[in-house]
């Protein structure tokens, strides 16, 4: 029972959306914005007070695992009374820990609510030392044995995938002195995340620099999201330059911070036996590292396809020579395009009738019963995610609503995690629900795709579709090939590691600016990068998560490939993604794709994809050809 994977799958999106922050205005405070706007946390607990005897009860629950210890092997009904205590214990940790974390990111500047948070965190490391023994004990009685308690027992079937997977593993388990040795040290071994944490977001020194308009501006992660969108060339390339010499300066710190979490995925790679860290982190949920090696593959011979976009960004933009530096400004000038969130709310609606009408009544109930919090306020977290880790309640969003067609995107993004988790609640057991982080992002894209058909299509002026379709150009440039050329980094700086090599600043500075220039054909001058460029790995906090970043990328072929087949009315395509969507973790992430319709262990997902991008830009073209 993996408590800290049930708390990693509450913030399945987090990340890939912190780089949308920059664009809020002035954040208000809380208590200025109506309730209609802010979710509403008493559907977890009614009051503090409840929480409290919620998080106090884990306390003395978790001495009862005690007494099974030296038991699980005796008969099927006392492996199922244990597992069932830890199901419902890490069901109960899990909805504490939704409530403190939520509470907590209402306003981060209130200490209180982030020491609820850091209590559970400390708990965490106990709990996992007092069922450490069960795993072991597990694996000893025997497959076997196991399987005939199966039989005799139909209580066990709901954890029956956990128990074979167990066993599909137990190579790689340790026993029970190293296994609680490893629990009682995952503490430390987080120390390199969140020393780059701190001193990333809290300490380093952001420069500051003068716009051409005279203003002088704040050069920290938001800013450098915000203004390396600029309009004016000149002010965009002394952002970059700006930017880059200052986080220069700290390389050799961020260098040493990341060859840290580098080793701790080796250390745990040696200590449990696997051949390399790839096949260490992609056998969690059994995807074949052939998955892995197929996607920077096939985005490699397909590059071409890369360039034409960049073709068509230095087109629209009439530029003479495309620069790194022009790749965030919008392209359509002109369009200001602003939804209000009930706007939003009709929009996504509308996009989403393929799904039927079930699917958008409980989209519908997401947003009248409070679901969501939706407007940036004062300490509030940035960015956007969706939480479903209150398995007897209801997912949760958080939102950073601003108007913008993005703002509009990200929340039909964030509600296409909502119904995944809402599904998989609601038909699975509890034991099966936690749906495998590499399917995570297949049904928050697959809503943005239904969301920018049905713009498209709505809008008539061609500069608003302009617009709309090289949004969903950069879709594909953000997350297929941006977030493949970071899993081909990502692979080579663990095998450096592997292999006993040095990862020092300028070792990452090759490495990194290597594949930046050849995924963005420098060479080929299709888009200059300038050296400095390449200390961009420093900034991309996906690289302290073991193999994440793949994950995005392979979902995003899937989710394009799915909804190719919904949209254009395939028959029965509609009712198996839906099936999908409510098969929670009851089986394997590539089965569960491929009775969606999509084998991930072929290309044809990826071609899907690519086709989709060429489409789109045969579309932009045709517009851009009439004139």
């Amino acid at each position: 029972m993996n408590m800290n994977r049930s708390i990693l799958m509450c913030f399945i999106s987090v990340f890939l959306i912190m780089a949308n922050t920059g664009k809020c205005e002035e954040p208000t405070e809380r208590s200025a914005v109506k309730d209609i706007y802010k979710w509403n946390l008493n559907d977890i607990y009614s009051t503090y007070e409840d929480w409290v005897n919620a998080k106090e009860k884990l306390k003395t629950d978790v001495d009862k695992f005690e007494s099974f210890k030296g038991k699980l092997g005796t008969s099927s009904e006392i492996l199922l009374n244990f597992l069932n205590l830890a199901s419902d214990f890490n069901k109960n940790y899990t909805r504490v820990y939704v409530y403190a974390s939520m509470s907590s990111d209402q306003d981060i500047r209130e200490t209180q609510k982030l020491a609820m948070v850091q209590e559970l965190k400390q708990l965490s490391p106990v709990i996992g030392a007092k069922m450490s023994f069960s795993e072991p004990e597990i694996l000893s009685i025997g497959k076997e044995k196991v399987d005939k308690f199966i039989a005799e027992q139909p209580g066990l079937g709901i954890y029956k995938m956990y128990l074979h997977d167990l066993y599909r593993k137990q190579e790689h388990l340790l026993s029970e002195s190293e296994e609680t040795l490893l629990a009682q040290a995952s503490s430390v071994m987080g120390s390199s995340r969140s020393i780059y944490n701190v001193f990333s977001n809290a300490e380093l020194p952001y420069p500051q620099v003068t716009l051409s308009t005279g203003e002088t501006v704040l050069l920290n992660q938001a800013g450098y999201a915000k203004y390396r969108t600029l309009p004016s060339r000149a002010d965009r390339e002394l952002v970059f330059k700006t930017f880059w010499s200052q986080m220069g300066k700290f390389q050799r710190t961020f260098a040493e911070q990341l060859l840290g979490q580098m080793n701790v995925h080796v250390f745990n790679t040696r200590v449990r036996k696997y051949n390399s860290t790839l096949a260490s982190a992609l056998d969690e949920s059994n995807i074949p590292e052939s998955v892995y090696h197929s996607l920077v593959e096939n985005v490699n011979r397909n590059l071409p396809t890369f360039y034409r976009y960049l073709a068509l960004r230095k087109r629209m933009l009439g530029l003479d020579t495309l620069k790194y530096s022009d790749m965030y400004t919008p392209v359509v000038n002109g369009i200001d395009l602003k939804y209000s969130y009930e706007d939003a709310q009709k929009l996504i609606i509308d996009a989403l009738k393929p799904l039927g009408a079930d699917y958008q009544s409980v989209i519908k109930k997401a947003f009248i019963d409070r679901w969501i919090d939706v407007m940036p306020t004062s300490g509030k977290r940035s960015g956007a995610y969706s939480n479903g880790g209150a398995y007897d309640v209801h997912s949760y969003i958080l939102l950073n609503y601003n108007e913008q067609y993005n703002d509009v995107s990200t929340t039909a993004h964030e509600l296409g995690h909502t119904m995944q988790s809402y599904l998989s609640n609601k038909k699975q057991p509890y034991p099966l629900a936690d749906y495998p982080i590499f399917v995570a992002e297949v049904a928050s894209t697959f809503n943005e795709d239904l969301l920018s058909r049905y713009m498209v299509n709505k809008v008539t002026d061609d500069k608003a579709k302009l617009s709309l379709l090289m949004d969903r150009l950069d879709g594909f440039k953000g997350t297929l090939f941006r977030q493949t050329q970071f899993a081909e980094f990502e692979l080579a700086i663990h095998q450096k590691v592997e292999a006993g090599e040095p990862l020092t600043s300028d070792v990452l500075n090759k490495i990194y600016g290597d594949i930046l220039k050849k995924y963005y054909g420098h060479d080929k001058g299709v888009c200059y990068i300038d050296d400095l460029y390449s200390l961009e790995w420093s900034f991309i906090p996906h690289f302290y998560y073991n193999y994440y970043v793949y994950q995005y990328a392979t979902s995003f072929t899937a989710s394009a490939a799915l909804a190719e087949k919904v949209y254009s009315g395939e028959k029965g395509s509609k009712e198996k993604y839906l099936d999908f969507l409510s098969a929670g973790g009851s089986e394997y992430p590539i089965d569960l794709l491929k009775k969606a319709g999509v084998d991930m262990t072929t290309s044809e997902p990826f071609d899907k994809a690519i086709a989709a991008m060429n489409r789109i830009m045969d579309e932009i073209e045709a517009i851009l050809n009439k004139k």
